[in-house]
């Protein structure tokens, strides 16, 4: 038994309503338990609902990304670069 490695358990509590509504859509999907949680949990979409504290933070990195982007924006169209002049994806592999 001492060799035996189990993965990781996720687990938390619910209310009899949600229980219901879970196993319901679990039965329309026709997947095992197992699987639907984990697409569910990978695949479907985030909505984020907080506090100010919480959303600023994510708002502040999403702004930050953005400013960087047009900078990389900038750069590139003011060295008229083309896509001759970019490293290629063989070349890169064979070094």
């Amino acid at each position: 038994m001492s060799n035996k490695h189990k993965n990781p358990t996720i687990s938390f509590r619910i209310t009899d309503a949600e229980r219901k509504q879970i196993e319901a859509r679990i039965l329309a999907s026709g997947m095992m338990k197992k699987d639907y949680f984990v697409r569910s949990c990978i695949y479907n979409r985030i909505c984020v609902v907080g506090k100010k504290e919480i959303i600023y933070p994510l708002v502040q990195t999403v702004n930050a990304l953005y400013l960087q982007l047009l900078k990389m924006q900038k750069e590139f169209t003011a060295n008229d670069v083309t896509l001759d002049a970019l490293p290629r994806k063989d070349i890169l592999a064979d070094t």
